[in-house]
């Protein structure tokens, strides 16, 4: 569970309808496919550095901090919701000049890459969907109490915020992280802007947001796989077979034992293996690093 050394290389800023977005590319010399990386929350693209990092010897890379998020961490007025992201990333994807890359995303990142997919007709060569916000219901009772009262948060004490985002960010694992990751997800949370934005961010996220994007779950164009933590506390693996049978397709979950929320920073080596599967199925090829299996 304890990250490598490896870091995502300092970001490189677009400009969106005049919102900057950290974004981070990482490329090989010889690339055998494009591969686009989506956080969740209370996330950002540190959560992919482990799995960006094995597949940068075989494929050009994209992430990106959502603005509100990580790097990209803004004023207050920037509109930071699930509508809001979607367009975000269609656009950034018309950006980076990516016709029909793969798509891997996590937690609200699934609800913004299915939404650029339906709502903004981006089109894909396959989405891989880890633990994703999608169908209801999502959000726990703090994450209702925090939206419905978030003025009333951004006034707690510095260390008692602190305090707070650390135990919330490590509840979404099922074993306890280490010093390293803790301090790597919590971290862009800190002072004052931070708390000001963590909370910001929780209460411009309405479960109402995914509705449209469950209804057209038939309508996707693309294979999608599934991954999920068979320990995930937030979204219970239950709805992983849920979400599959709503979509096009009946590839089986991709169960990773004994992890909670934070697959990718739980269980790297597991989908590492899995995305490589994966891309031999749909179309490129993964470096092969690893044999061993969920």
């Amino acid at each position: 569970m304890q990250p490598t050394d490896s870091r995502l290389p300092s970001p490189q800023y677009i400009d969106l309808a005049g919102t900057p977005v950290a974004t981070y590319v990482l490329e090989p010399e010889r690339p055998v496919g494009d591969v686009v990386f989506c956080h969740g929350t209370p996330w950002s693209a540190q959560v992919w550095a482990d799995v960006a990092d094995r597949l940068r010897s075989t494929h050009r890379v994209f992430l990106w901090d959502m603005p509100g998020y990580g790097q990209s961490i803004g004023p207050v007025d920037t509109p930071i919701d699930l509508p809001a992201q979607m367009s975000r990333f269609s656009a950034l994807l018309a950006h980076w000049e990516l016709d029909r890359p793969h798509v891997v995303a996590h937690d609200i990142g699934g609800a913004v890459a299915l939404g650029a997919h339906l709502l903004h007709e981006r089109d894909y060569a396959a989405l891989f969907l880890w633990d994703a916000v999608t169908l209801a219901p999502w959000g726990s009772p703090f994450f209702r109490l925090v939206a419905d009262h978030c003025e009333v948060f951004t006034q707690l004490p510095g260390p008692l915020h602190a305090a707070l985002v650390e135990e919330y960010i490590c509840a979404a694992a099922h074993h306890r992280l280490g010093s390293d990751w803790r301090e790597r997800l919590c971290q862009p949370w800190f002072g004052e802007s931070g708390q000001s934005a963590f909370y910001r961010q929780i209460a411009a996220l309405r479960p109402e947001h995914t509705e449209t994007i469950a209804d057209r779950l038939p309508r996707t164009r693309c294979e999608v796989e599934i991954g999920w933590g068979t320990e995930d506390p937030w979204l219970p693996f239950a709805q992983a077979t849920q979400l599959r049978d709503r979509l096009p397709g009946q590839h089986p979950v991709v169960r990773v034992e004994g992890a909670g929320h934070l697959t990718p920073v739980e269980a790297p080596i597991q989908v590492g293996d899995a995305l490589d599967e994966w891309f031999a199925r749909t179309g490129t090829i993964g470096n092969g690093r690893h044999s061993a299996k969920n």
